[in-house]
């Protein structure tokens, strides 16, 4: 039985000022995400969970966290980037704050927050669902493809990434990928596989580890 445990970064300027950063954007993360960071590391290595390696989108704000992490995980594992674990590339959005992307584009921020049938990412330059899903769950399956039947492995992306394609990997259709809304800064999702086909949900957006009150900057 496989583990693939999924990370959220930790949380940034623009998460807290309500803004898209998307595959092309990037802010800082705060002050306190490196405290949270080390929560979830703490919470892992009391778990006593060996991880056999670790893969981490290349974007600054899911790869400082991966590097802020690896110290707590236990077996000493390998850090690898992936590209397929980037966040949407959301073209035009990005940067720029939801509520005026809401005024501006109210079908499309329908779509890619509440119902992804309704999503034209063309119109603004951004991915689709399904372009993010492809190269997502082809980065999963071809990880724990490469590594042990019984391995646990880490990935750290983003969150509109990570509920899109945790949610095909899960087969949920298309449009009810934002049915359970959105991952959280710094969550922790789990799935395990016994054939890299067929994964079943563990945990969801797991955040008691944290020790800070939650926001609803905190989620996308």
């Amino acid at each position: 039985m496989t583990k693939v445990y999924f990370v959220r970064h930790g949380k940034t300027e623009w998460n807290l000022e309500g803004r898209y950063q998307g595959a092309n954007g990037d802010s800082e993360l705060l002050n306190e995400s490196w405290h949270q960071i080390e929560q979830l590391g703490t919470y892992l290595r009391a778990e006593g969970i060996i991880f056999e390696r670790v893969y981490a989108s290349p974007i600054k704000r899911a790869r400082q966290t991966a590097i802020e992490l690896w110290p707590y995980l236990v077996g000493n594992p390998q850090l690898t980037l992936k590209s397929g674990l980037k966040e949407f590339a959301l073209g035009k959005w990005e940067g720029q704050k939801f509520i005026d992307v809401k005024m501006q584009y109210p079908e499309l921020y329908i779509g890619f927050r509440e119902n992804p049938k309704l999503w034209d990412g063309p119109q603004i330059g951004a991915e689709s669902f399904e372009e993010v899903i492809q190269r997502f769950t082809n980065t999963v399956h071809n990880a724990v493809a490469a590594n042990k039947a019984d391995a646990n492995l880490l990935f750290v992306s983003h969150g509109a990434a990570i509920t899109a394609g945790v949610g095909a990997l899960l087969g949920v259709p298309l449009a009810e990928l934002r049915a359970r809304g959105g991952i959280s800064n710094t969550s922790l999702t789990i799935l395990e596989t016994m054939d890299n086909e067929h994964y079943t949900e563990i945990i969801r957006n797991q955040t008691d580890y944290l020790s800070a009150p939650k926001s609803a900057t905190d989620t996308i």
